[in-house]
Order: structure tokens, then C-alpha cells, then sequence
């Protein structure tokens, strides 16, 4: 019996056994890193070549005059108001976010049904504003392969309008943007799913919350890149 278990021993310390993993993260959390990592370079492209093509110009169309309106409240006059609510909102439904993994840390379903319904709603509000800022820029000219007319491009510019810089910004904003805000709505589809399992007690069952800690990395991650897309477009 005593040869046994050496023999045991023995194979688990040989070193081929792989020995103690450096990463002390389970597997799914691990593939969600990685997902994250590749989807960053992907945002990383598009913003370096919004920054390239920014500050190659002698002339862009300037934040504070193409976002000074609050849909369909205010026309003019309140340079990144709509947008700082936007933020605003993404923001808080991180902190909600935040809340639902620590619930989760306790085993307190109730609350982490509370605050992924938060998170939610969160997401959905901040789609819906950007559907309205985009209704708002589409009335005025900007759109995908259009610029707004002569007497509307002067508006926005500073300086001298130009028409080459300002299709050139209506493109790129409304692909950075409209792939954020894909992920967005990708994040509340995907706390929909995972609401309605806390809600079944399928984690409940496992013991575990660690799926609404995986899909707050997602969550936090879109936040995190909001500011970056926030500092370039509405910023700089």
C-alpha cells in the first residue's frame, strides 16, 4: 500500500505533471481576457486612425458646435450637455454592474437581480440617447457617405468649413460609435440572458455568481472604451 502511494507521489511530482498553474484565474474568465484584449486592439485601430486624420488637418469641425444641442429640447447653446448625460448614465450603470458581482460574491439573489435590472436599464437609456444624438446629426446633413450643406458647415467649423474633413468626420464617427454602441446592446442582450438565469436560480444551483462577474468585465471594458471615444470625439 505504502509503494502505492509513493508511486502516486511520485507521478504527481515528476515534471511532467504541469505542476500549479501561474494563473490562479478560472478558465472562462481567462477566454474573457483574451476576448477583451483582441476586441481593444480593434477599438485601438479605429481611434488611431480617427487621431491620425485629426491631427493631420488644418481644419475639423469643432466639438463644442456640433454637439451644442439637446434633442429636442435645446438647439444651441449647450456644448456637450446630451453627451455628459450619456456618460453620465454608462457610468452609473458600471457602478450597478459593480454592486450586482458583489452581491454575487455573497450569494444575495435578490440584489444581484436588483442591480443587473439597474444595469439594464442603464444600457438601454444610454441606446436610447444615442439614438437620439444620431436622429439630431442626421437632420443636420451628417451621415454615413453625406455632410450637411454649405450655410450648416460653417456652424461647425471654427475656421474655414471643409467638406473633405467634415465627411471625413461623419464616417468616422458614426462607424466608432455605432461599434460601441453595437457592444453595447450586445452587453444588455447578453445581462437579459444572464438575469433571467439568476432569476431561474441556475447559479444559485452551482453555488457560484462567477458568469455576472465574467459579463461585468464585459461590461466595465465598453465603459472604459465610452472614454476613450469620448475624449477623441467630443474632447479633442
Amino acid at each position: 500500500m505504502s509503494t502505492t502511494v509513493s508511486q502516486i507521489d511520485e507521478v504527481k511530482t515528476t515534471p511532467w505533471a504541469g505542476g500549479r498553474s501561474p494563473f490562479a484565474v478560472e478558465y472562462g474568465k481567462m477566454m474573457m481576457w483574451f476576448f477583451l484584449l483582441s476586441d481593444a486592439f480593434t477599438f485601438s485601430s479605429l481611434l488611431i486612425s480617427y487621431g491620425a486624420l485629426r491631427f493631420s488637418s488644418n481644419a475639423w469641425p469643432a466639438p463644442d458646435l456640433v454637439f451644442q444641442s439637446v434633442p429636442g429640447m435645446i438647439e444651441h447653446g449647450a456644448p456637450l450637455v446630451f453627451v455628459g448625460l450619456m456618460t453620465f448614465i454608462l457610468i452609473m450603470s458600471s457602478v450597478t454592474m459593480v454592486l450586482a458581482v458583489e452581491a454575487g460574491h455573497r450569494n444575495a439573489k435578490k440584489e444581484v437581480i436588483g442591480w443587473m435590472i439597474g444595469t439594464i436599464i442603464g444600457g438601454l437609456m444610454f441606446l436610447g440617447c444615442q439614438a437620439l444624438e444620431w436622429s439630431h446629426l442626421h437632420s443636420e446633413g451628417f451621415w454615413w457617405g453625406a455632410i450637411p450643406n454649405m450655410e450648416t458647415l460653417k456652424e461647425l467649423f471654427h475656421g474655414a468649413p471643409s467638406t473633405t474633413y467634415a465627411h471625413q468626420f461623419a464616417n468616422l464617427f458614426f462607424t466608432i460609435t455605432g461599434f460601441h454602441g453595437f457592444h453595447v446592446f450586445s452587453g444588455v442582450v447578453i445581462n437579459i440572458i444572464i438575469t433571467i438565469n439568476v432569476l431561474m436560480g441556475t447559479y444559485e444551483k452551482r453555488g457560484s455568481y462567477l458568469m455576472v462577474e465574467k459579463v461585468g468585465l464585459y461590461w466595465h471594458f465598453v465603459d472604459l472604451v465610452w472614454v476613450f471615444v469620448f475624449t477623441f470625439f467630443y474632447l479633442v
